[in-house]
């Protein structure tokens, strides 16, 4: 589906089947003989086939054709590969950029890694390596080296009439960036700031505190003058600053779900994810699929790593198992 939402600006509606995102927004913008695609879908054939579809009935030439990255997920940067050309620039942030050209032992060193963490937070090991098989870094993700042109807090890309600058935004991933256009009050949000469901705030390795870093970017964007939000998935908005407000009760909410779960005893972070409310189609917690379940849990233990930040949980290792209980 392609819609025009701005002048020279058209929403690419890209379908990411079988996910509960549904389908991703790119977005094309149109320039004097030259084109800028932000985000691109998973490196999968169903993705590929839409975009280029899609591309051919705007009149695109991938030739003169450059891209813009908001941050790593697979279903943002996986199909950027399959259509770049020699003359394309491919613009994303310099964190990410280290990431997402990870060799295979890097990778695979990471993985490991991590299935040792989650087993270490409570994931019954045989749901674990069902959701790592399944998780869409492994079956869509970018499959090759990208000699990506770095783009900081900032600096501009000039389109067209546009003028974007770019805005660091960590928190739904480390390096996160969207693009503001000032005489527009226009903003490229990415998943920093999504209308009718939330963005994943979920554990990282190497970053700290990545909630903490998500209210802090939410902070900074409040401020913007902003006329309307153009989000990576799902419905645009008009009040950004409503929208940051909901974001902000409802991980408050969750955080007080995260304590009260703990009011009886210490436990793993798998099973204070049960206690938490989330947006999924499903009877139960065992009901569902290990998939989400891994992104349950890991928003369960960004979660507690920022109210063990805060004083308010403390967590011990016990027996290559890591517990969490209330301070007080």
């Amino acid at each position: 589906m392609i819609e025009q939402v701005l002048s020279d600006i058209y929403r690419i509606e890209i379908p990411l089947p079988r996910s509960p995102l549904k389908a991703l927004n790119a977005y094309l913008i149109k320039g004097e003989g030259h084109y800028l695609l932000i985000d691109t879908g998973q490196n999968r054939e169903e993705c590929k086939q839409e975009m280029l579809s899609s591309l051919k009935k705007l009149g695109v030439d991938l030739a003169r054709t450059d891209f813009f990255i908001t941050h790593v997920h697979v279903d943002h940067l996986g199909l950027v590969a399959d259509l770049m050309t020699d003359t394309s620039r491919v613009y994303f942030n310099q964190r990410e950029a280290q990431l997402a050209n990870t060799d295979k032992y890097e990778r695979e060193k990471r993985w490991q890694n991590l299935y040792a963490f989650y087993t270490s937070n409570g994931f019954p090991k045989a749901e674990l390596e069902e959701a790592i098989k399944k998780h869409p870094f492994h079956l869509y993700g970018l499959k090759q080296h990208i000699d990506f042109v770095i783009l900081r807090e900032g600096d501009v890309l000039e389109i067209g009439e546009y003028s974007l600058r770019c805005i660091e935004t960590p928190g739904h991933s480390p390096g996160h960036i969207c693009l503001y256009e000032h005489n527009h009050k226009m903003l490229l949000s990415g998943d920093h700031i999504l209308f009718d469901i939330t963005p994943n705030i979920t554990y990282m390795p190497d970053v700290e505190n990545p909630l903490n870093d998500y209210l802090t970017s939410l902070d900074k964007v409040y401020k913007f003058d902003v006329d309307i939000v153009l989000p990576g998935h799902r419905k645009a908005g008009i009040s950004h600053r409503k929208r940051i407000e909901e974001l902000q009760a409802h991980h408050r909410a969750r955080l007080n779900e995260v304590l009260s779960a703990l009011e009886n005893g210490k436990k793993p972070a798998f099973q204070i994810a049960p206690c938490v409310t989330w947006d999924l189609n499903c009877p139960s917690w065992d009901d569902f699929p290990a998939a989400q379940k891994w992104f349950a849990v890991g928003e369960t233990i960004a979660h507690l790593q920022y109210l063990e930040k805060k004083g308010d949980v403390k967590s011990v290792s016990e027996n290559d198992r890591i517990f969490y209980s209330l301070t007080q």
